[in-house]
């Protein structure tokens, strides 16, 4: 359990000190590069993500090109080094890599009732016995990405809070999306999974996941939400043309991927909250110390 925790610490510490070439410098670029993380396929997301695009690409004037990346480390490292322009980075995501460069958080959607908030699962086959996380005691368990804020840390804070703690009471499994680890609970390949509750509702409305075959075992506290955010060097001009293009969108089709009313103001303060909870898992695992320097 020990060897497989590390291997999970370093792949996370290996995507973040990836060498990047950067793009040449640009204040105001001929096309804007918008980074996504890949929380489903690249298909699925690009897909999702469309009416954003289109929206963006009409008020801004340029093409507009979404990217996805390989994995969460590289569109955050991809915007770090300036093969990107701006990006949408989870909470974890974006600590992680503000540690080595300095980011802009710009915007965030805001929804209706909870605000710029959402949650994330943990849950289990129908049929499992588990009444409670602490039940999970000796089960296999399904994370996402390993910067992965819903798919990974949360629920992982979940668990340490519950009292289990990997190395010691579970098996940790990283299947890198949040579908794929949906998929395993249903298909009885994990005792559970944690995921994105926003995204495993979409798997249970599109008809992709038998509502019968999976149970929520435990719903997170109110996670912050994503956040828009600026690389380096684009002309502060053009920087309030983007903030301004996303605080004023009302195309429901733009906003309907992200279940928001509208894209609200934030600021580096606002994921405070996920950065105590990346320490409470620290605390469990003396191992991932070097995540928090």
């Amino acid at each position: 359990m020990r060897i497989l925790f590390t291997r999970f610490v370093a792949l996370i510490a290996l995507c973040f000190t990836l060498v990047v070439v950067p793009a040449q410098a640009a204040d105001r670029p001929e096309k804007l590069l918008i980074g996504l993380l890949p929380g489903e396929s690249a298909t699925t997301v690009l897909r999702l993500n469309e009416p954003l695009r289109a929206y963006l690409e009409k008020r801004l004037g340029i093409p507009v090109e979404l990217v996805v990346g390989s994995n969460y480390a590289a569109t955050s490292a991809a915007l770090r080094f300036g093969r990107l322009h701006i990006a949408y980075l989870g909470p974890v995501a974006y600590i992680l890599q503000s540690k080595y460069a300095a980011m802009e958080p710009f915007a965030r959607p805001s929804h209706e009732r909870v605000g710029p908030t959402f949650q994330a699962v943990i849950i289990v086959p129908a049929d499992s016995p588990a009444q409670g996380l602490a039940d999970l005691k000796g089960q296999e368990i399904g994370f996402g990405d390993p910067a992965s804020t819903s798919g990974t840390w949360v629920p992982r804070y979940m668990l340490v809070d519950a009292g289990l703690v990997s190395e010691r009471d579970y098996t940790l499994r990283v299947l890198g999306a949040h579908d794929r680890v949906a998929f395993a609970v249903a298909n009885h390949k994990l005792g559970a999974g944690g995921l994105s509750m926003p995204i495993f509702k979409r798997l249970l409305k599109e008809g992709k996941l038998d509502p019968k075959s999976v149970r929520v075992l435990a719903e997170s506290p109110a996670i912050p939400e994503y956040m828009w955010t600026f690389g380096q060097g684009l002309d502060p001009d053009f920087k309030e043309e983007i903030r301004k293009a996303f605080i004023e969108v009302d195309d429901p089709a733009a906003l309907s991927v992200f279940r928001a009313e509208a894209f609200i103001p934030c600021v580096d303060s606002d994921v405070d909250r996920v950065r105590n909870w990346i320490k409470a898992i620290a605390a469990a695992h003396p191992e991932s110390q070097d995540l928090l320097k």
